[in-house]
């Protein structure tokens, strides 16, 4: 069996970054990912995917990710079911990722706090290794 997912597309919002009670990081996001065809109307249409990214990778994400910047996400699709705040059970489908790799580079005055033409080789640099326990997901 195989579950792996590529996708290239852009963040919709900044990061968000959590701990879970173990202290592992973890950060959830949103990417837009056009779709390949226009609409009756000619117009050009988006997914939005939800992304969820563990541990180190999640830290430098949050660092040097924000909204409008272009990545590429590889990992698996993860459905997960939760009961909402009126006790209906909902299903949510969301990539975990595996890598997170940064398509391209700030654009001036986006940088993240202490980022530098430097900081960005050293967030390429890879941290793919995720392995986490479904018990450690704060949300």
């Amino acid at each position: 069996m195989l579950n792996k997912i590529i996708l290239i597309g852009r963040l919709v919002r900044e990061p968000e970054l959590r701990y879970t009670p173990s202290g592992v990081a973890v950060a959830r996001f949103t990417i837009a990912v056009d779709r390949p065809f226009a609409n009756r109307q000619g117009e050009r249409e988006a997914d939005f995917i939800d992304i969820v990214v563990w541990q180190k990778q999640a830290e430098v994400c949050t660092q040097y990710l924000g909204k409008g910047r272009l990545v590429a996400v590889e990992g698996r699709l993860q459905i997960r079911s939760y009961d909402d705040s009126q006790g209906v059970r909902r299903k949510a489908a969301e990539v975990v990722a595996e890598q997170v790799r940064f398509l391209d580079r700030p654009r001036e005055g986006q940088a993240a706090a202490g980022a530098g033409s430097n900081d960005f080789a050293l967030a390429e640099s890879g941290y793919s290794e995720v392995n986490f326990s479904e018990d450690d997901i704060p949300f």
